[in-house]
């Protein structure tokens, strides 16, 4: 099943970020109530890794107020014959700036 990371940006102040550790504790969601939290370091976001069938899944877990400002990324793994493979591609075509994930 797809995997992604989806991190809810809120604001830094003592207030809001009470609010929004609330509304994520008392939503009885899984996903949400298991939520990691940058804010004592300063990252003023809730983190998630969930596995669904896709992005729009992953956004509707986020609570309604908090999807426009949430971002949801696609995760997946390389293995060394992909980024092997890749490396070759980019070498043959002469563009040095073909990564792992172009």
């Amino acid at each position: 099943m797809p995997r992604f990371l989806v991190e809810v940006p809120h604001d830094s102040d003592r207030v809001e970020c009470t609010r929004v550790v609330r509304v994520f504790l008392s939503t009885g969601s899984h996903f949400l109530m298991n939520a990691e939290w940058g804010c004592k370091d300063g990252v003023h976001s809730a983190i998630m890794i969930v596995e669904v069938d896709g992005k729009a899944e992953a956004r509707a877990i986020v609570p309604p107020p908090f999807r426009d400002h949430a971002r949801i990324v696609g995760l997946n793994r390389f293995t060394m014959e992909e980024m092997m493979s890749r490396s070759e591609r980019a070498a043959a075509a002469g563009d040095p700036k073909e990564g792992p994930g172009g």
